[in-house]
């Protein structure tokens, strides 16, 4: 049996799995999948932490979690990360990211959170799993979703406000961003927050 598959079976049968991508970067959202594991396929012997495997792959694995799991979103916008801070923007995307799933009828025992941290503001049972994306099967699941839906959506930015790259870098502090952002100033997409040491504004 895959390990990452016995490591959630060891938590019961009926779990999901949660993780997030986006925490660290200057600009765009954070972004939280939730996923239930529903058919096991020979493809998902390749689902590892999303940060290990190629964008082609990413790519390639979540056509294949989505027909096979059943799957939810959220997000919390850059102004939410900006009025709440990045670790509670985390925990709303997380918990729309379950609203998501429930909305569309998944029922679950417990839910498996990548990281340190249980979920703030979350009521139902949940185990913290540290570097679970790459101990858990429906973790690395659901951080392949979150990475390549965040993905997505820089790749987006980037055609609004081409100058930045961030359809490259996806909104990091590269070299790069730092520089088209003293040269051109923040967009609506910036994290203000995360800009202060860049730009010296409050």
């Amino acid at each position: 049996m895959n390990i990452m598959l016995e490591f959630d079976k060891e938590y019961g049968e009926n779990i999901i799995g949660i993780d997030e991508a986006g925490r660290g970067p200057l600009a765009g959202p954070v972004v939280s999948s939730a996923v239930k594991i529903i058919n096991y396929v020979e493809e998902f012997e390749m689902i590892n932490d999303s940060k290990k495997l190629s964008e082609k792959k990413r790519e390639y694995l979540f056509d294949i979690i989505l027909e096979n799991c059943e799957v939810g979103v959220g997000l919390a916008t850059e102004k939410e990360i900006d009025e709440i801070n990045i670790l509670n923007a985390t925990f709303l995307s997380m918990r729309r990211a379950i609203e998501d799933l429930e909305a569309e009828g998944t029922k679950f025992d417990l839910i498996l959170v990548d990281g340190n941290h249980k979920i703030r503001e979350y009521n139902k049972p949940q185990e913290f799993v540290i570097k679970g994306d790459g101990k858990s099967l429906s973790i690395a699941a659901a951080s392949i979703i979150a990475k390549v839906t965040r993905d997505r959506l820089m790749k987006k930015y980037d055609e609004l406000y081409p100058e930045y790259g961030l359809g490259k870098h996806k909104g990091y502090g590269t070299k790069q961003h730092r520089e088209a952002l003293l040269t051109f100033g923040k967009t609506p997409c910036h994290r203000k927050s995360f800009l202060t040491k860049i730009l010296g504004e409050k």
